[in-house]
């Protein structure tokens, strides 16, 4: 560690006796200097003491942790290579394309990258992750493009990151030292045809096949299945969207509405025959957003056996902004609902600090916004302006949300179920 970085943190967690020691001797990742930055930032936020802080790391690494929807660990972009393709004449599309297709799979390859991917996984201890692996929509082929990627990354990596379509597959891969990724869609595959209602649903158990387990009803914009958080009215789940929601259901999906108006949320609740999600969402009592869910609708969430996950997306949770606002929300949920149905979505991931060279992008004219990114104004980028609030819900700080919850006094088999256990019952549940 170098020695600015160390006495960076001495100086904001000075109150803490012998905190340095035991973060340096428990934890992995402190020689990566981000992520010992974003641990100050958290630290210097939680204040915890020698006590809680030794606890709540010994029971973070002892638990399955699973990251109800999240992005984990990025490779960074080769700027020379993507420059390359610009001056070809590329077209936004297949330059947006390679840019992803770089962070998702160059550490498959590169050794560098390789090492950063692994030691940000060891710093956040998640055992695993419920991976974005479709793109926003419900064309088939374009949320095979990501699922493809992800599949890719699991296969080549299995003896350490293996894909998992099953509970006990995360459980598995807890006891024998891994970290699994299950595979989520943005949105619901539809053959587009409109032939009739049931040939409309036949990608599903294909995706089913390929190791989907969770996708989305609807991304922001309104669908054919229901109504968007960013749209202005939500006329609720349609008659196709009851037999997409049953036909998940069929399959062993999770139904998610994250980003589903509070009506499609509702209706779905009230239509699965299956616990259901918002893998990755808030507390609306707290914090008024168009990714937040009602207590009406965490209720009939909780009334299928579902949760929902919490996200750190700092401008989702209003107040402080930071780990404390995340904690807020669990304490809410948990209490006005119940701790048996809420987790921890991050919806969040960590970027490589590598550079694999100094190369300079040649200008691009801006595109026009695509047709799933519907924010409204003041819902997307609204969060603090203070750099630490957001450094402190960093992905690789996951060690330090369970010593949060251990201060707020939470019982350790509470625990254990609010930054896992929860939502493995939920997927049991689903496969059965």
């Amino acid at each position: 560690m170098q020695r600015r970085t160390f006495f960076g943190i001495a100086a904001a967690t000075a109150a803490v006796p012998e905190l340095l020691r035991h973060l340096h001797a428990a934890e992995p990742g402190l020689d990566n200097p981000k992520i010992t930055a974003d641990r100050q930032a958290a630290l210097a936020i939680l204040k915890p003491s020698e006590r809680d802080l030794q606890h709540g790391l010994e029971l973070h690494r002892q638990s399955v942790v699973l990251d109800t929807y999240g992005f984990g660990p990025a490779a960074a972009v080769d700027n020379a290579a993507l420059a390359r393709l610009i001056e070809s004449g590329a077209s936004e599309w297949e330059v947006n394309d390679a840019r992803e297709d770089m962070t998702m799979t160059r550490f498959v390859t590169d050794p560098a990258e390789r090492a950063e991917y692994e030691g940000a996984w060891a710093a956040a201890g998640v055992t695993c992750i419920v991976r974005n692996a479709g793109e926003e929509g419900n064309t088939a082929m374009q949320l095979m493009k990501r699922l493809a990627r992800w599949v890719y990354v699991t296969d080549r990596l299995r003896d350490r990151f293996p894909k998992a379509v099953k509970a006990d597959e995360i459980v598995a891969a807890k006891r024998a030292g891994h970290q699994a990724i299950m595979l989520t869609t943005n949105g619901v595959p539809l053959v587009q045809q409109w032939l009739n209602l049931r040939d409309e649903l036949r990608y599903v158990r294909i995706f089913a096949e390929l190791g989907v387990r969770m996708m989305h009803i609807t991304y922001n914009r309104q669908n054919p299945l229901g109504g968007g958080c960013g749209e202005a009215t939500d006329g609720g789940l349609t008659d196709f969207g009851r037999l997409a929601v049953a036909e998940l259901n069929n399959q062993g999906i999770l139904a998610d509405v994250s980003h589903s108006g509070l009506k499609t949320s509702h209706d779905t609740a009230k239509v699965s025959r299956k616990p259901m999600v918002a893998s990755h969402s808030t507390a609306a009592a707290l914090h008024t957003h168009i990714r937040a869910k009602t207590d009406e609708v965490i209720r009939a969430i909780a009334d299928t056996g579902g949760l929902i996950g919490i996200c750190c997306i700092n401008g989702f949770l209003g107040r402080t902004n930071d780990l404390n606002a995340l904690l807020d929300h669990i304490d809410y949920v948990a209490k006005k609902i119940g701790v048996d149905h809420v987790g921890i979505g991050t919806d969040v991931g960590y970027s490589s600090r590598l550079k694999p060279n100094d190369a300079k992008l040649p200008s691009q004219r801006p595109g026009r916004v695509r047709w799933e990114a519907l924010w409204p104004p003041g819902s997307y980028n609204v969060g603090t302006r203070d750099p630490r609030a957001a450094a402190s819900l960093a992905w690789t700080n996951w060690p330090l949300f369970t010593v949060g919850l251990v201060q707020r006094g939470y019982r350790d088999d509470d625990i254990r179920k609010i930054i896992g256990e929860n939502m493995l019952r939920v997927l049991r549940t689903n496969e059965g």
